[in-house]
């Protein structure tokens, strides 16, 4: 047995393990930010709860793609010199400690912080789309699978980038919930993010599973 490449493969396989569990806690905390029955330190509390387990998916992410294309170069499916690991996983793991920087740090301290982040996810998600249409195409030499997969996880980080628009109206309830109590009209602010959001994550959670399909099957 391989031990190397088994490690690798179990490694990828925990990416979406950890994404759909990450976003199932998530939603599921969410819950709690529109229930009457709570009070506004409780609210706060899952908020927090909620906060923290979204890194999970935000973590797996982005080590989706270094631990595919680890694992794609160790099985020989896609023929780039071993020397690109190195440099990939650097770039990714740079990226991961930006994601984290915005968690950790709040208000005008993390928004230097915020934009490089976006600006990075869309030179990612651009180079994804290109090189997943190029593997399509017959431009580059990948198996068709790695392509759709590629396709996937840029569609995840659109979709990821639409419920950060879509969560805008959230912080000033959440703000005013926090510094005056919970009210009708935050309640129906919150409560009205949250049903806009929710069909969105759900399309995520559909290309995760469509990527784990990919994986599995890995159609030439």
């Amino acid at each position: 047995m391989d031990l190397t490449l088994t490690a690798l493969t179990l490694l990828h396989i925990l990416v979406p393990i950890y994404w759909l569990g990450g976003d199932l806690g998530a939603f599921y905390s969410a819950r709690f930010l529109i229930n009457p029955a709570r009070s506004v330190p409780e609210r706060m509390l899952a908020l927090t709860i909620l906060n923290n387990i979204d890194m999970a998916p935000r973590t797996t992410l982005i080590l989706a793609f270094p631990t595919g294309f680890t694992l794609g170069v160790a099985k020989g499916w896609l023929a780039v010199p071993p020397v690109w690991l190195g440099p990939v996983w650097l770039g990714f793991l740079t990226w991961l400690a930006l994601a984290w920087a915005v968690h950790v740090k709040h208000g005008p301290a993390g928004a230097a912080y915020k934009r490089m982040d976006i600006a990075v996810r869309y030179i990612v998600l651009a180079a994804l789309a290109v090189a997943g249409l190029a593997g399509i195409a017959g431009v580059v030499a990948m198996p068709l699978f790695i392509a759709l997969k590629l396709l996937v996880l840029a569609a995840c980080i659109v979709i990821g980038l639409v419920v950060r628009v879509q969560l805008v109206p959230l912080f000033p309830a959440i703000i005013a919930m926090k510094s005056t109590g919970a009210t009708p009209e935050t309640d129906a602010i919150i409560a009205r993010v949250l049903g806009r959001t929710t069909p969105t994550v759900q399309v995520i959670w559909v290309l995760v599973l469509v990527a784990c399909f990919l994986g599995l099957g890995t159609p030439v």
